[in-house]
């Protein structure tokens, strides 16, 4: 039986991000969290514009666990929460390279947007 070669995950290799992905990255850029504060946390920092849901949420955290780019943390009580168990998770080093890389993408299309008088100079 041959083995399969595993080929390098390379931080350009995961861009464009879905948004969702980019979003649970930059709540991660911080500190761990738990599932349900990185749902909270994004919600409050977009104004509510962009609400993950359980599904999206965790189906894209097992995404990330996968590629390496997120890692389990640990396990513990959460006060806010009461005495239940919560998984936190944490960015690795590649995936703080890919948040990066996906910010600076971004930052470079609203340039260009600008530049094209698409949007104002100030921020939107």
């Amino acid at each position: 039986m041959a083995k399969r070669q595993r080929t390098a995950v390379t931080p350009e290799s995961q861009l464009p991000l879905a948004p969702a992905t980019f979003q649970i990255l930059l709540t991660l850029v911080d500190s761990e969290r738990h599932g349900y504060a990185i749902m909270k946390e994004v919600s409050t920092r977009t104004d509510g514009a962009v609400q993950l849901g359980p599904g999206t949420l965790y189906g894209a955290l097992k995404r990330l666990l996968e590629s390496g780019l997120v890692e389990k943390g640990s396990e513990r009580a959460d006060p806010e929460l009461g005495d239940d168990r919560r998984r936190y998770y944490k960015l690795t080093k590649l995936g703080l390279r890919v948040a990066r890389l996906e910010a600076r993408r971004l930052d470079a299309m609203v340039r260009a947007a600008r530049q094209k008088k698409l949007i104002g100079m100030e921020p939107a």
